[in-house]
């Protein structure tokens, strides 16, 4: 009889947080064990209470699914698009919405199968990392899952995706697991290069190919189709062309006859950030101007072997390698100072940035190792920066880890300009707009040239005027004798 009444006072404690009828008959059967070791106990231990909570969990609970740190300091992010709406039932990996940092876009995929209860924000709302960002109710957690990935989990980003297998931690992204599902690899197997150990394709590959014997190529080559002949394409067939830098209209504001006030976000917040820290650097600038007429031949030469590969051609992949190989020259313009400007770190890579006008706002992409792609491969990325920025899908690994910056401002106008440096870069350039002016050529004949005007910012804490001249001479060079950069190209 006692046992009878520990098992009804068990009963009664438990039907507060689940009903009895609910439990499976192997839940039953720890509850009553349970029970008959403390016969003489009112109620279940705290330790106890919690234990069946989350074994409740697994039968249609609601998650409350937060906003996990993705990384670079971010704090707090603009919801800026949901792809699901309460009600809608939800995989894995699939995307639930996209957020806009002061740095970057990212989109945040679904750790869990389920249905979508609750939205916590609308568009444009401000949410914080740690806080509740959707509830899914799902009926199947990872077996053996403690308490708090039912009570905290973390929102499975592009840019920062964890995972456990066999009690190893991994970074990867979903892109990267899905290869290693579709190709059987276990990622505890794999050994990431990137930073933290995280896991990227190229490991997935590379792991691959040890496995089946295969020899992977260093880098995708590009298939060299030869130029057609200088006949007039129709209109039917041609790629269309835009500007280097997107021209975008600033939305039109309605007289109301009040003052509006809104918040900095997104773009406009980290610019707020990264002109203040510029601001402390010593700047000095440096002008010239430059006679384009045979590179404005050459690129008419080879635009349309470009586009016959689908790529658009502009003058902004010859600046960019041309500035790689002066800075192979001067690298100390592809250089950082710490913050006591003590310590100088000269960067192997050239990834140069782009300054780019879009919708967002002002971004600054880059391109990643210039000093080993060739002019066709750099247009190519060049096309692809340029489409995930008008789309506002530009991504942390497009917008960070810039070490020198061109801004074409002369795509919208100007001649001139005083560019701004970025930290922790050392020097920047902006292009002005193309220009057909009279000029003497080396006999005293008045002749039509094509030029352009670049301003120069440097660092003048490490950088002097004449290292600037001299870079700049050479940029000058190669483009205006583009036939010379074949003696360096590599």
């Amino acid at each position: 009889m006692a046992a009878v009444r520990a098992l009804r006072s068990c009963n009664r404690s438990f039907v507060r947080l689940a009903s009895f009828r609910q439990l499976t008959s192997c839940n039953r059967f720890l509850l009553i064990k349970s029970c008959k070791q403390q016969p003489h106990s009112s109620h279940l231990q705290t330790s106890q209470i919690r234990y069946f909570r989350t074994i409740s969990a697994l039968n249609g609970q609601i998650v409350q699914f937060k906003l996990s740190d993705i990384g670079e300091g971010i704090t707090e992010v603009t919801v800026k698009d949901w792809y699901v709406k309460e009600g809608d039932t939800v995989s894995q990996f699939d995307s639930i919405c996209e957020v806009q940092s002061d740095k970057a876009s990212v989109t945040i995929t679904s750790r869990y199968d389920g249905v979508v209860r609750k939205l916590y924000y609308n568009v444009d709302d401000v949410a914080f990392v740690g806080k509740p960002l959707v509830d899914i109710e799902t009926d199947v957690l990872k077996d053996g899952a403690p308490e708090e990935d039912v009570v905290e989990t973390p929102a499975v980003s592009q840019e920062h995706t964890h995972q456990e297998i066999k009690g190893h931690k991994t970074l990867a992204t979903p892109a990267v697991r899905r290869l290693a599902m579709e190709n059987n690899i276990k990622l505890s197997e794999v050994v990431g290069s990137g930073r933290d150990g995280r896991i990227l394709k190229e490991d997935i590959l590379s792991f691959l190919a040890k496995q089946t014997g295969a020899i992977l190529p260093p880098s995708p080559k590009l298939e060299i189709i030869p130029p057609p002949p200088k006949a007039e394409i129709p209109k039917s067939s041609q790629i269309p062309i835009t500007p280097s830098i997107p021209v975008t209209f600033t939305k039109p504001i309605t007289f109301s006859g009040k003052d509006v006030t809104e918040p900095l976000k997104g773009f406009h917040k980290a610019m707020v950030k990264t002109m203040s820290a510029a601001l402390k650097i010593p700047h000095f600038g440096y002008c010239d101007e430059i006679d384009m007429t045979k590179l404005v031949q050459l690129r008419e030469d080879l635009k349309h072997s470009a586009e016959a590969r689908g790529v658009r051609l502009s003058f902004m992949p010859f600046f960019l390698k041309a500035a790689s190989l002066g800075l192979l020259q001067y690298p100390v313009l592809n250089a950082s100072v710490d913050e006591n400007c003590q310590n100088i770190t000269y960067k192997a890579s050239h990834n140069i940035g782009i300054a780019m006008d879009t919708r967002q706002g002002l971004i600054v992409p880059n391109v990643k190792n210039v000093q080993v792609r060739s002019i066709f491969e750099i247009a190519a990325e060049l096309n692809r920066l340029q489409t995930l920025g008008a789309s506002g899908q530009m991504g942390a690994s497009e917008l960070t880890g810039g070490t020198f910056t061109l801004s074409n401002i002369g795509s919208i106008g100007g001649t001139y300009a005083k560019p701004v440096i970025l930290p922790p870069e050392v020097a920047i350039g902006a292009i002005g707009k193309l220009q057909v002016v009279p000029r003497f050529d080396s006999r005293g004949q008045v002749v039509k040239a094509q030029i352009i005007n670049i301003s120069w910012s440097a660092d003048h804490r490490i950088i002097d005027g004449a290292t600037m001249s001299r870079f700049s001479n050479l940029w000058k060079s190669y483009l205006e004798n583009p036939s010379s950069m074949l003696l360096d190209l590599k």
